[in-house]
């Protein structure tokens, strides 16, 4: 394990706070991370409410993304929200993370680019027809990515459509509201890029034609189930899955203040960093609640959990501190940093594609870790 002798005294983060319609009993919110446990049609397993329920101390959960459409799906056994199997499955996940005294939103997420036909079946479709060069892992293994389809208007329009239906169909599955997912360089973030989006028509060139796919989706969302039920991530700066946004520093001042009239309940920075002047720009820009995931060092758990960082980004402006792989190796993270209590090491050889138990479910509380050692 690793130990937080003397964790940083952080005010306000294990107090309650409102978000939305939600009264949250801390500040600390487990991040959506795509683990591939879901079956092979997109249907949530049961596995997923048991790993979801042992970490229902989070202030909020966001649940890992989920497609609004087939053509949607990244990788293998990704969860999706499209029919009626797929809701009847997360409802099951809902129902024990509320009977453990929990609350979600659940992550809606279009990989555009990001995919392959050995996972959906399906051409990928993007916004320009510019091909991913890294490899997509499939049930036949890693495969090099293939040149996407270019959407067409109608096909941009239906896929607002599909997302807005996602949302409503979220809502009937249990959960308090929705995140759209612009970030990591699925297709939301594919439209703001330059590198990706070489359209000529509205939805391309200028930063008002980038950002304009997005806004209609978190519009169409925000008026399919209330502004109030609704986040929006995004990830100035960053070049995950090949992409290259060109004019950051412009593009998302614009979107913000495209959106901040809408009555969104949070806007969510990934790695955000405090002292950059982007995150303080978009911080005085954003009406509502901020939450920010603190870009942390390495690939593990760091020594505090990521405390020393999430006390900077609270001072700096942000109202929730969302955490990914801490809350991923800690099902009882809230408790072990209140108490300045061991943390469990990531296991990374489990992290995705490998499914079961193991390096998911099987992480052990403080309290089952004292036990063992005692025996």
């Amino acid at each position: 394990m690793t130990h937080t002798p003397h964790p940083p005294q952080i005010p306000g983060l294990f107090e309650p706070v409102r978000l939305g319609p939600l009264d949250l009993p801390n500040r600390l919110v487990m991040a959506p991370m795509t683990r591939n446990r879901a079956a092979a049609d997109g249907v949530p397993l049961p596995i997923m409410a048991t790993y979801y329920a042992q970490r229902a101390t989070a202030g909020l959960i966001v649940a890992e993304a989920a497609t609004p459409n087939a053509v949607g799906q990244t990788y293998p056994d990704i969860a999706a929200i499209h029919n009626a199997a797929q809701v009847a499955g997360w409802r099951r996940v809902t129902d024990a993370v509320r009977a453990a005294g929990g609350r979600m939103f659940l992550q809606l997420q279009h990989g555009g680019r990001v995919g392959h036909p050995y996972n959906s079946g399906l051409t990928p479709v993007a916004p320009s027809p510019v091909p991913l060069l890294e490899t997509i892992f499939t049930p036949n293994g890693h495969q090099q990515a293939v040149v996407p389809r270019e959407m067409t208007l109608e096909e941009i329009r239906s896929t607002v459509a599909d997302f807005a239906a996602a949302a409503r169909n979220a809502i009937d599955a249990g959960f308090a509201g929705v995140e759209v997912h612009a970030a990591n360089g699925y297709l939301l973030h594919q439209f703001l890029a330059q590198g990706t989006n070489r359209r000529t028509d509205p939805y391309g060139g200028s930063v008002a034609g980038r950002i304009r796919f997005v806004a209609e989706v978190v519009h169409a969302v925000a008026d399919a189930i209330g502004p109030e039920r609704v986040g929006l991530r995004i990830s100035p700066g960053s070049t995950v899955n090949g992409i290259e946004e060109g004019d950051t520093d412009a593009l998302y001042p614009a979107l913000i203040k495209e959106l901040a009239d809408t009555g969104l309940t949070y806007l969510h920075i990934v790695r955000a960093r405090p002292d950059q002047p982007l995150f303080r720009e978009l911080r005085a820009s954003w009406p509502a609640t901020l939450i920010a995931n603190p870009s942390l060092p390495g690939d593990g758990v760091p020594a505090d959990g990521g405390m020393r960082q999430a006390g900077a980004l609270l001072a700096g402006g942000a109202d929730l501190i969302a955490l990914g792989r801490t809350f991923l190796a800690n099902p009882d993270l809230v408790a072990r940093l209140r108490a300045g209590a061991p943390l469990n090491p990531i296991r990374d050889a489990y992290l995705m594609y490998v499914g079961g138990e193991t390096g998911y479910t099987d992480y052990p509380t403080l309290a089952t870790a004292c036990a063992e050692a005692t025996v």
